[in-house]
């Protein structure tokens, strides 16, 4: 727009006062435009008049304009995005500088670009000793070659070899001394190319306390081999007779079966079912003794899903002679909605047998007939309870907590070890166990085991 006389062409001014006023005698307006896009206008007021040749010269500094315009907007953006950079690497720098985890930032040819203090430390070389040098230097001989490889065929391919979330590598500290350490990477790309940043952690404590743990399972796991080994010589009496009843039997319907063979007409349907009732007898002596040797058994703790009514009643079975030899009967009370749970059938059988020879051996010097009584119930909270009652000496309230202690015992021969080594084993099962005394005489012994943990490890 260009405006000669402003006095004429009034109805043109957005502000005629003020224009006279000032004395304007003229006006001219271009628009500013980059790329398309209008930036803003350039007005011009003169107290003289402007003519066309002004007109032009103002047309071609409103584009230089515009152009300066455009460029000062980049710079500023450019300079904010560049403070805003160096900001952000101040602050990295100030977060990986305080870090206990070693943090080392490689190139795509594994020369290292940036390693923190925790680095420093954690393989005993100064920093500039690491800057330039290959990632390998931080490495066992054996894992150089695999590290080179794997990372030349990921910035070829985009493959990795290994998991960038956390992998258990082994690191070399400057002494040559190799040390178990945590590694997790991380890639970004500059304009200088891809660069590969390491978060290294120390895993030395961890290690050790994961070793001593095992060494400390295994301790347990032979202590409680022992534990069965010894209880299971105090039965043997019980076992013997256990055994030698169905065999018994079997020379007996063996006998029987012969004789009836042997007469001068064979009756072939009695020596038959004489057969059968053999078959029976030895089958059930067979399973007895199977029974007996799964609890001498010494190895590596194996979980499955367990029918926990099953294994009461295979160890009701066991331990019936031995209870009635004092004049003490055994009784099952198991629920049938009771689901299968994930135990060790071992250690389960070996907490079974504990509890009830404490119950048996709590009622031997009774004047009257004992009762042991074994139950099991599926509680709402998803678990199976197992309680062991029986009606003998019992305890006293303060020895509740107190008899689950190691080598705690009110048995002239024995160990202390029994209800320690229960109470462990259910504890290692995600369960609990505790005794209490009954309201009349005996005491009574319960523990639980989640029904919900063995779902999620079967699952």
């Amino acid at each position: 727009m260009l405006i000669h006389d402003v006095a004429s062409e009034r109805e043109q001014i957005a502000r005629p006062e003020w224009a006279q006023r000032e004395g304007i005698r003229s006006f001219a307006g271009y628009p500013l435009i980059s790329g398309g896009k209008t930036l803003g206008v350039l007005a011009v007021f003169t107290r003289v008049p402007l003519d066309r040749q002004g007109f032009t010269w103002m047309k071609l500094f409103a584009d230089q304009a515009a152009v300066a315009i455009v460029n000062a907007r980049a710079l500023e953006a450019r300079n904010h995005a560049e403070d805003a950079l160096r900001r952000s690497e101040a602050g990295y720098r100030s977060v990986v500088e305080v870090a206990t985890d070693a943090v080392v930032t490689i190139d795509w040819n594994s020369r290292i670009l940036f390693a923190n203090s925790a680095a420093s430390k954690m393989f005993g070389y100064a920093l500039q000793e690491l800057i330039g040098e290959s990632l390998t230097i931080l490495m066992p001989d054996y894992l150089r070659d695999l590290h080179k490889a794997g990372l030349q065929r990921f910035v070829s391919t985009g493959q990795r070899h290994m998991n960038w979330d956390g992998t258990e590598l082994i690191g070399l500290k400057r002494n040559g001394e190799e040390f178990p350490v945590e590694v997790a990477f991380g890639e970004a790309t500059t304009e200088g190319g891809q660069v590969f940043t390491g978060f290294i952690r120390d895993i030395t404590e961890r290690k050790r306390a994961e070793e001593e743990h095992e060494r400390l399972r295994q301790a347990q796991a032979d202590l409680a081999h022992i534990n069965r080994v010894s209880t299971m010589g105090e039965l043997t009496a019980a076992l013997t007779h256990e055994v030698k009843q169905p065999i018994s039997a079997a020379v007996t319907n063996a006998k029987t079966c012969m004789r009836w063979l042997s007469r001068d007409q064979p009756d072939l349907t009695e020596a038959r079912d004489a057969a059968s009732r053999l078959i029976k007898d030895v089958t059930r002596a067979s399973d007895i003794i199977s029974r007996i040797g799964s609890l001498f058994k010494k190895g590596l703790l194996q979980r499955e899903m367990v029918n926990v009514n099953e294994i009461i009643r295979e160890m009701i079975v066991l331990l019936r002679s031995e209870a009635a030899r004092h004049s003490i009967s055994i009784d099952g009370d198991l629920a049938s909605d009771v689901p299968q749970i994930m135990v060790d059938r071992v250690q389960l059988q070996q907490v079974l047998m504990n509890l009830m020879l404490n119950g048996i051996e709590a009622m031997t010097d009774l004047n009257t007939p004992g009762k042991l009584t074994i139950s099991s119930r599926h509680e709402e909270n998803g678990q199976v309870l197992i309680s062991v009652v029986d009606v003998g000496t019992g305890i006293k309230p303060e020895q509740a907590e107190q008899i689950f202690n190691a080598f705690f015992t009110s048995k002239p021969q024995g160990t202390g070890m029994g209800l320690a080594i229960s109470r462990s084993i259910v504890e290692s099962h995600g369960g609990r166990l505790w005794a209490a005394p009954n309201s009349g005489p005996g005491t009574t012994f319960q523990f639980t085991l989640p029904i919900e943990a063995a779902a999620r490890e079967v699952a």
